[in-house]
């Protein structure tokens, strides 16, 4: 005999693999898929031929579940029994907990704890990491199948008027409850045998067959011994339960015990038992044979109470062959097998022939192409356990043991045993028919609720007729196709099979349009495709949408004729294999859904996502998957000889570009994006984004928008779903990954500096910016809502990521999945604009409210990021404003308290040293030491300000402090030299910042300049004032900032940019200050020159001019951003500037309008400027720590400066107290009445007069003090309103009418200045 030169040599078994092993048994038995004969001519070109057994769809699956078993194995034993090393640090070993505890005793995971712990820790991604590094191999069989029991039974038929089964022990029960034993039903139902004497026998003796027995069988048993068929039951011994337990009633099921019995070492164990059982079966058999010869004497002195049932007469008397084994040791053929359960599911169509069956043998296969085939010569080491063709791929039903050949008890080779079912999701009732029989073992289990097992294997079986591509539903799939709609369908035009298409299982090579919505529309037609919970659960009809007018694709059938069955699971196995083979490998998708120009248009891709994604969600998740892994391959620059990483990256794998890993993750992004709910409302859109920034399944309204439970209940199962999550958490981690390899790139000083490829993320956003023209018509309507709908949805999916992967700490994991959700959050969050997102897209206020808003921020001063850990704050635009607020308030709240208790504790210390009886016993040289340490020794900055001259006097003041002093809390002492009296509580200290702003931003100074219409305050360029006076001016603004008050001033948002290092280079950085000009400058963006040349019209130079103390300057603008602005401060002395420069200056042309707009904005904001702006900045950021103003964005920075103007009265009268009034008293009504119908000047009036400041603080007026007291009643003389400023109280008298009350308020209003007490 010859070897097969193409498959691998068999050594002995150091040169066997048990994966291989494995893989060729599945290849023996599992049904291949092949295009049907009723196919269309036009996918013939698409079909390959598949020759790796692991790109087999069927075998992958059963494989992958037969490595969950081995893993659920070995971690019920590293739970269990730990692996033996006293030093173990693995948490979840044994030894490490007995290590841990010491001398104290830890109590031994039991069976039900241990099998929910490792079902757990093997769902994990990368669960061979918690596997203990010194965790040995289970040699022995688990506890799980010590309470089996096996017997042999006969199964009665039901024409039977008694319904009995024989056990084979010899006595006949009825079924019954209560008993000792649980039978394993396939069915999912527990039930029991035995009357009440042999339940109580077999309590006593702790097994169902090992109680007294009969020494002759009688009638009965000689009637049932030939009326029935022996069939191998397996029961467990009956065991107490907490039915209250959910992890006793869900993983103590069959169907999770099944992961540890069909384990090798279990299945060994499982075999010599049946083995055993059928030896004592047969010996039974011979002495009921023995006995059966005696004939009717035997029954006439059969005892009178023992019931006879009547042997029917259409079964065959046993006697004849006494020693012939009661149920079949042969193995079903393929075709029997996948028939006889097809038969099972559809008893309607049992007699259907079948003559055509396209599957070929077993030991034709072994002659194939395949590249792992099993030997032609049988070793007792490698022999393979026969087993039903259907187990190979799965189980309709459930989990279920694999059949095992009892004529051959010898040990089973470890490696071989076939992989089982995996758990089953029980979605709806089993019917009778369903009970799966596999040879004489007959399986029974109870009733368990559906589990999703692992993310790694994940299985969602149907039941009862219904399937999923993701379980093993294959196993409906017939090679078969019916030979009379064969001839009717075909009519002669379907040509013959080659030969080869009878060898190797056949698949789409790639996928397109039309292949897709032709597969779909099969799945759907057939009511073949998955079962989802994903909203809507069909897609269909947009076959007319094509803007090509591609032919759709059609089966060859008539359209009266019914569709048979058989060729019905023909195209379910041949779609699932197609989509399992073009989706998981990543050169098929980029052949599928890229063009030379590029990846398919969004809409169209994200189109076929959902079409896939409605017939097959689990398969498709899996599957791409399985794709991404190609991506975590270094680029060919890293696997290089010369490059420095070619040790770290010793093997060549196929690497991808960044422009194709972007490709590959913009297809699994879209299959994500397609999995949602379908809305086709941006606003509704947007309200479940809020909803679940917040970690909310259902919102009931509040701050959080309301919608429909049912469509809240749609996304929480479509972004919750166990498959999509795992997919969405590899695409993640794929980020950080290919930017490591990007900086190692960086690093090899070898490459050409052409060698760099661009950000992934940034070409995957790109897709997303392209507006190339779609393949499908879509209505104008269905194109906007999608350019909405994508980017809105990938960030649900980083979020959703985030919330799942969180492990409630500020600082998370850089280079997981987390750390790549942060970098796409962080890279959309640059091209907001673009993506048409607002600032309140990119917010999850769920890590806000489970934060410590005090230590929190202040831990995050001293964090510092590294690519493996990350702050959260890091990436302030994912938290509210408020908090950020909140969190910048509090770092300068630290910093302030912690000033104030050094000089605390430094003042208690010195107090000591010189208190009378210390070691300093000189006064002088007590006095001494309090001058050196008068600076220290201060809790408080104390300002003492003269209400006429306050600028000056804080100028003074401030200037060259220290630091530390600027650091402690302020107490400012305003007009006492003039006899004012005043309790800084804050009221003293907006007043003082009022007067001296106001001073500063005199236009009479000429520091800076107010615009008449905005009001807006800016630096006067060329300014005659020294840089230092706007240094001392920031540092006011940065004291009043850092002490927490807010400023009348008003600054445009260019300034806020600026102070926080970000360009101002649109024009809506400046349509807030200079409004007229940001028009002007936009008309010349938009003008259309066929209406006229811009030079002709606008008659614009290149030049940049504005108006310094009446005099106009203009110069031309240079791009080089090298110029400098003329200032009078530095040149004193020099000549007067000339007017204007030379009348040669360019013009401004259509050709350069774009540069004219962006160098005069740089010009305005900037370069005339710079100086003034330079020493402004460095005073701003005296007070305040740099990282903290990171957390800030323009818009909150200039709230915090200057406060919020407008003022609502309502709720203004919501947070006010009252002290002698009643909220209900007449003149209070009266008062809200009147500030009700106050315009806007007067509300900030009001405001002012009590609480010093007509500016709203941050936070709202929430954290403003408005008190109303009563002063007493009208008097005599008229009493005016007065207020205690410092504590923002209003002292309001009791006025007879409201016409006075107006008349006085009014009064006090017109003419408040000053602090005093009324």
């Amino acid at each position: 005999m010859t070897r097969e030169v193409s498959r691998p040599v068999d050594d002995g078994p150091v040169h066997h693999s048990p994966e291989d092993d494995i893989l060729a048994a599945l290849w023996e038995q599992v049904p291949f898929p092949q295009l049907p004969p009723d196919a269309p001519s036009e996918i013939k070109d698409l079909v390959t031929y598949v020759e790796n057994p692991k790109r087999v769809y069927a075998i992958h699956r059963a494989s992958r579940r037969h490595d969950l078993q081995l893993l659920v194995e070995k971690f019920i034993h590293q739970l269990r029994y730990g692996c033996g090393f006293s030093a173990c640090t693995t948490p979840s070993c044994f030894n490490c907990r007995k290590r841990i505890a010491a001398k104290t005793p830890v109590r031994r995971y039991n069976p039900t704890s241990a099998r929910t712990l490792a079902v757990f820790l093997a769902s994990q991604d990368d669960a061979d990491s918690r596997l203990c590094p010194h965790l040995h191999p289970p040699a022995a069989p688990s506890d799980a199948v010590k309470p089996l029991v096996f017997d042999v039974r006969y199964h009665v038929s039901s024409n039977d008027a008694t319904n009995s089964t024989y056990i084979g022990s010899g006595s006949r029960t009825k079924p019954t409850k209560g008993g000792s034993g649980r039978v394993v039903s396939k069915r999912g139902q527990a039930t029991t045998s035995g009357n009440p004497l042999s339940t109580q026998t077999s309590r006593k003796g702790g097994s169902q067959y090992h109680h007294k027995q009969p020494e002759g069988p009688t009638k009965d048993e000689a009637s049932s011994s030939s009326s029935g068929t022996p069939e191998m039951h397996i029961t467990e011994k009956w065991v107490s339960k907490d039915y209250r337990s959910f992890a006793a009633n869900v993983f103590g099921t069959v169907a999770f015990k099944m992961l540890e019995w069909l384990t090798p070492n279990n299945m060994q164990a499982m075999s010599e038992k049946v083995a055993a059982t059928d030896n004592i079966f047969d010996a039974r058999e011979r002495s009921r044979a023995v006995s059966s010869r005696l004939g009717d004497q035997s029954r006439k002195t059969s005892p009178p109470s023992v019931l006879s049932t009547p042997e029917p007469q259409n079964q065959a008397s046993t006697r004849d062959a006494p020693d012939t084994h009661r149920y079949p040791t042969s193995v079903p053929s393929p075709r029997s097998e996948v028939t006889n359960f097809y038969q099972r599911v559809h008893p309607e169509h049992q007699s259907m022939p079948n003559p055509n069956f396209q599957s070929l043998p077993p030991h034709q296969r072994r002659n194939s192409n395949a590249r792992i085939r099993t030997s032609s010569v049988s070793k007792s080491q490698n022999k393979v356990v026969p087993e039903p063709l259907v187990e190979s791929i799965g189980d309709e039903t459930g989990p279920m043991s694999p059949g095992i050949h009892t004529t051959q008890p010898e040990k089973v080779s470890k490696g071989l045993v076939r992989p089982p079912s995996t758990i089953a999701r029980t979605t709806s009732p089993m019917t009778e028919n369903d009970a799966h029989t596999v040879g004489d073992m007959k399986f029974s289990e109870p009733s368990s609720p559906g589990s999703h097992v692992d993310e790694y294997y994940p299985q969602v079986d149907g039941v009862n007729g219904e399937e999923t591509s993701s379980s093993a539903d294959t196993t409906r799939s017939l090679d078969t196709p019916d030979e009379s709609h064969d001839d009717q369908a075909t009519n002669g035009e379907v040509e013959s099979t080659s030969e080869l298409d009878s060898y190797l299982p056949q698949s789409l090579s790639r996928l397109n349009l039309q292949a897709i919505n032709f597969i779909c529309d099969v799945l759907q037609e057939d009511a073949t495709s998955e079962r989802h919970i994903l909203e809507p659960q069909t897609i269909s009809g947009f076959d007319r949408r094509s803007s090509y007018r591609l032919k759709s694709w059609r089966r060859k059938r008539k359209p009266q004729a019914s569709y048979p069955q058989d060729l019905k699971f023909q195209w379910k196995l041949f779609a699932e294999q197609s989509i399992f083979h073009v989706l998981s490998d990543p050169q098929a998708l980029l052949d599928s859904f890229t063009s030379s120009n590029g990846i398919l248009d969004s809409q169209t891709l994200w189109y076929c996502m959902l079409r896939l994604t409605r017939v097959a969600p689990g398969l498709v998740f899996d599957s791409l998957w399985m794709a991404l892994a190609g991506l975590f391959a270094p680029p060919k620059a890293l696997q290089s000889m010369r490059s420095p990483t070619a040790k770290v990256f010793p093997r060549h794998q196929k690497s991808y570009t960044n422009a194709e890993a972007a490709s590959l993750m913009s297809v699994c992004f879209y299959a994500l994006v397609a999995a949602a709910p379908l809305v086709t409302d941006p606003r509704q859109l947007n309200d479940m984004s809020r909803i679940r920034a917040h970690g909310l399944s259902l919102a009931g309204g509040g701050a959080v928008a309301r919608q429909p439970m049912s469509l809240c209940l749609q996304y929480e199962d479509a972004f919750t779903d166990d498959m999509a999550l795992r997919l969405a958490r590899r695409l993640l981690r794929v980020i950080p990954t290919r930017r490591h390899f990007d900086e190692l790139i960086d690093l090899d000083l070898d490459l050409e500096d052409g060698a760099k490829e661009p950000d992934v993320v940034e070409m995957l956003l790109s897709y997303l910016e392209s507006s190339t023209h779609s393949m499908l018509n879509f209505s104008k309507a269905e194109r906007s809502m999608h350019e909405k709908r994508v980017p809105v949805l990938f960030l649900d999916w980083a979020r959703a990521v985030m919330l799942h992967e969180w492990e409630g700490k500020p600082d998370v994991s850089g280079d997981g999945p987390f750390g790549g959700a942060l970098s796409l959050i962080a890279a959309m969050y640059q091209k907001r604009q673009s993506l048409l997102l607002g600032d309140v897209h990119f917010r999850c206020e769920y890590f806000g409210d489970r934060l410590d808003a005090i230590q929190m921020p202040v831990s995050w001063l001293s964090f510092t990021s590294t690519k493996q850990k990350v702050h959260l704050l890091d990436y302030p635009y994912i938290f509210n404003p408020a908090a950020l607020v909140s969190y910048f308030r509090a770092v300068n709240f630290s910093r302030m308290s912690r000033s104030y208790e050094e000089s605390s504790s430094l003042a208690r210390r010195v107090e000591a040293i010189i208190e009378p009886g210390s070691l300093v016993t000189d006064a002088h040289q007590k006095n001494v030491l309090k001058g050196l340490l008068k600076v220290p020794l201060t809790k408080y900055l104390v300002l003492n300000i003269r209400r006429q001259n306050a600028l000056q006097d804080a100028f003074d003041q401030i200037w060259r402090r220290e630091e530390r002093e600027l650091m402690r809390p302020l107490k400012v002492h305003l007009g006492e030299d003039a006899g004012e009296e005043g309790f800084d509580s804050g009221g003293v200290q907006q007043e003082f910042f009022r007067l001296a702003i106001a001073d500063a931003l005199n236009p009479e100074y000429g520091a800076f300049t107010i615009d008449e219409r905005t009001r807006m305050a800016w630096f006067l360029p060329g300014s005659v004032q020294p840089d230092w006076k706007f240094e001392l001016v920031g540092m006011l603004v940065s004291l009043a900032v850092y002490n927490g008050l807010t400023l009348p001033i008003t600054f445009p948002k260019a300034l806020y940019r600026q102070l926080l290092g970000e360009p101002v280079t649109e024009l809506h950085h400046i349509a807030d200050g200079w409004p007229e000009l940001a028009n002007g400058l936009t008309n010349l963006l938009e003008w259309n020159e066929k209406d006229g040349s811009v030079e002709d019209v606008f008659v614009l130079t290149y030049e940049f001019s504005t108006s310094m103390f009446g005099k106009p300057i203009t110069r031309e603008m240079d791009s080089s951003r090298r110029t400098s602005w003329p200032q009078f401060s530095i040149h004193q002395e020099s000549d007067p500037l000339p007017a204007a420069n030379s009348p040669d200056a360019p013009l401004v042309t259509g050709d350069n309008r774009n540069t004219y707009v962006s160098d005069y904005i740089r010009y305005l904001t900037k370069v005339s400027v710079a100086p003034q702006l330079a020493a402004f900045a460095r005073g701003f950021q005296t007070c305040l720590h740099p990282k903290s103003l990171q957390l800030l964005t323009p818009s909150m920075l200039q709230n915090i400066v200057e406060g919020t103007q407008e003022i609502d009265v309502g709720e203004l009268r919501r947070t006010a107290r009252y002290v002698g009034w009643d909220a209900g008293h007449r003149t209070i009504r009266d008062f809200w009445s009147i500030v009700k119908r106050y315009d806007e000047n007067m509300r900030r009036k009001l405001l002012e007069f009590v609480t010093a400041s007509d500016r709203v603080p941050v936070g709202g007026l929430a954290n403003a003090q408005f008190v109303i007291q009563k002063n007493g009643e009208e008097g005599a003389g008229g009493h005016l309103p007065t207020a205690y400023t410092c504590y923002g109280t209003l002292l309001l008298p009791e006025y007879r009418d409201k016409e006075v009350l107006r008349e006085r308020l009014a009064m006090a209003l017109e003419n408040a200045q000053g602090f005093g007490f009324a």
